[in-house]
């Protein structure tokens, strides 16, 4: 075996084991998302708090900026109150805490005040976004569910076409894996979840099909957009915590982008406390 085979077998068997955490984990970690989704209320308001205070702990860690004390205690802090106004139904009040959260931030961060300022307000965002689609006690559970689903689908169905066919990158400089193929298999794997629910009685097909597709091109984005970050300041995962998977931001990532466009579609057509009526219902 010529020295150049044998990279490439031991880059398989890389490859192979790491298939196998990354489906692993998320046998474990799906199940318990969709429980605690399905419970709503403070559990699931408490399960995001918790997601968006680790991805700005995760994000600072990426930019440099964690050792700073007063950045990481401030945004942490204005992410817990927030969580607690979210998970008592003061959204108005959560808005408050995480603005002000936002500007101590801001001026609490003597070097890179930009990055920590972004890394807060994408946390920020996650964490308002992912409790106001599930408010609606009707349609909440459901709409998470379609965001949920779409996400994930795209990420496997553009993992397997990806290595399956291959081809042309997608954005080599920012993320070298993507390919063309991949970014199609993911798209197309999330129309068919659009159809599914439609097929099941949970929306008319033409709006949920248009719906997954902007949903998936958004979840893809997102998962360039935090490639980009970490290529910038030369870092390969956000952390080590979820095996196979790197650390929180490296797989929320895409969910970050999705729900908070979805968040907005249906704040614009259901209002505050009818979003995921506002995604599910035409």
């Amino acid at each position: 075996m010529t020295e150049r085979e044998a990279a490439a077998a031991a880059d398989a068997g890389q490859g192979s084991r790491n298939l196998m955490m990354r489906v692993l984990a998320a046998l474990v970690l799906a199940p318990a998302a969709i429980a605690i989704a399905y419970a709503g209320g403070w559990l699931w308001a408490a399960l995001v708090t918790l997601a968006a205070i680790g991805l700005y702990v995760e994000w600072l860690m990426v930019v440099g900026a964690a050792r700073v004390a007063r950045v990481m205690a401030s945004g942490i802090a204005a992410l817990a109150v927030g969580g607690v106004c979210l998970a008592s139904g003061r959204i108005d009040a959560a808005l408050v805490v995480l603005a002000v959260g936002l500007a101590a931030v801001a001026l609490l961060s003597a070097e890179r005040r930009v990055w920590t300022s972004t890394g807060f307000a994408y946390a920020a965002a996650a964490e308002i976004a992912s409790v106001v689609v599930r408010l609606d006690p009707v349609q909440g559970f459901a709409a998470l569910m379609l965001i949920f689903l779409i996400v994930w689908v795209t990420d496997i169905g553009g993992y397997f076409a990806g290595r399956g066919i291959g081809g042309p990158k997608l954005w080599p400089r920012v993320s070298p894996k993507k390919t063309w193929a991949g970014a199609i298999g993911g798209f197309g794997a999330s129309l068919a979840v659009a159809g599914g629910f439609a097929a099941l009685g949970y929306g008319k097909a033409g709006p949920l099909l248009l719906l997954a597709a902007v949903l998936s091109v958004a979840s893809q984005l997102g998962d360039l957009f935090e490639s980009a970050v970490k290529r910038r300041f030369g870092v390969k995962d956000s952390s080590h915590i979820i095996p196979g998977h790197g650390g929180l931001m490296d797989r929320l990532d895409g969910f970050v982008a999705a729900v908070l466009l979805a968040a907005i579609f249906g704040l614009l057509r259901g209002g505050a406390d009818g979003v995921g009526r506002g995604l599910m219902v035409w």
